[in-house]
């Protein structure tokens, strides 16, 4: 399955660079995936277009400021250092720029008295290593760490809460989960009020949600892996919904991939928690998802193949053409759309 199949052409000026102030008044690309139709909205109108017993399935993942700035000790070169995974005893998997300057041992200086800092305690390969902080490392992130944009949003000037959806709750992502920054609390409480269920999965989203595929054969490509947990609770919630006739609405990728992941381990919906690299691409058949609230992805990303497989190939790249046309916001701070 050839990669250039998951290309499109975008504008630059259609590449968001700012959230919205009023994050539900998004607009909204509602795509049947049997038909091909396409219809037009505003994101609050979603309440529409779904029903007394559904579930709607978030990710309740935090992003952290996982992006660190120091200089080594002794030389006083500077060091980026991106957060990829916290272990155990104050250590995390890090991303180290220029990974060349640094041996383990060597320390990074976060502050000018020099108080507060991180060792290195192993080299990884391709620029990875593992570090440790020597003060408590919630206190380091919030003092000395930035929230992580994705590097196509060159423009910082606005409030890091908007890159956190309303319902973020767990810290560990370095990434949002994007499609959920368009619910407020009050479209929420609607969609409540209508019968909606809501359930929640956590997922931590990595960096690397942002890469390309390389591989000319999509199927040869190697995906990411990342942590998941899923709760008795919100199986419950999803299994009740289901049993009443209602409909299983993912809200982004990044769900999407911690249910599928699960029916596909167990063959049933269940409480579990571990790492996934389940990679979804054209053929995949879809378990327990049945409905799909998503942005618009980087062609040639895993994450365009993957809403491919959910809606068909040909439908997603005519949404897209059409989205282009009638000048749709793009990716993390982009509009939206809903595969029905």
């Amino acid at each position: 399955m050839e990669l250039n199949l998951f290309d499109y052409k975008l504008p630059e000026n259609l590449i968001a660079q700012s959230p919205l102030i009023k994050r539900d008044t998004a607009r909204l690309l509602i795509l049947d995936k049997k038909s091909g139709e396409i219809k037009h909205d505003i994101f609050y109108n979603i309440v529409d277009y779904v029903n007394c017993g559904d579930v709607i399935v978030i990710n309740e993942s935090k992003v952290i400021n996982a992006r660190i700035f120091g200089r080594k000790e002794k030389t006083g070169a500077k060091i980026e250092c991106f957060i990829l995974e916290k272990k155990k005893n104050n250590n995390f998997i890090v991303l180290l720029r220029p990974s060349k300057k640094l041996k383990v041992s060597n320390r990074v200086f976060l502050n000018s008295d020099e108080s507060v800092y991180f060792e290195v305690i192993d080299k990884l390969e391709e620029g990875k290593a593992i570090i440790n902080f020597n003060v408590f490392s919630a206190e380091v992130l919030e003092k000395y760490g930035q929230v992580p944009l994705p590097p196509y949003i060159k423009n910082r000037d606005f409030d890091n809460s908007f890159y956190q959806t309303v319902y973020a709750k767990k810290e560990g992502s370095t990434a949002a989960p994007t499609a959920g920054l368009h619910f407020t609390k009050e479209l929420i409480k609607k969609l409540k009020d209508k019968g909606v269920f809501f359930a929640k999965v956590n997922l931590e989203i990595g960096p690397d949600t942002f890469k390309p595929i390389t591989e000319e054969d999509i199927k040869e490509h190697k995906i990411h892996t990342e942590k998941y947990s899923l709760t008795e609770d919100s199986v419950k919630k999803i299994l009740n919904a289901k049993n009443l006739g209602g409909k299983v609405i993912a809200v982004g990728t990044t769900t999407t991939r911690v249910l599928e992941t699960i029916m596909s381990l167990y063959g049933k919906l269940k409480s579990s928690k571990g790492r996934t690299d389940l990679y979804i691409y054209p053929g995949y058949e879809f378990k327990i998802v049945d409905m799909l609230v998503t942005n618009f992805h980087i062609p040639r990303s895993t994450l365009i193949v993957m809403v491919s497989a959910f809606a068909g190939r040909e439908n997603i790249l005519q949404a897209y053409e059409n989205a282009i046309e009638n000048n749709y916001r793009f990716f993390s701070f982009g509009d939206c759309m809903f595969i029905k």
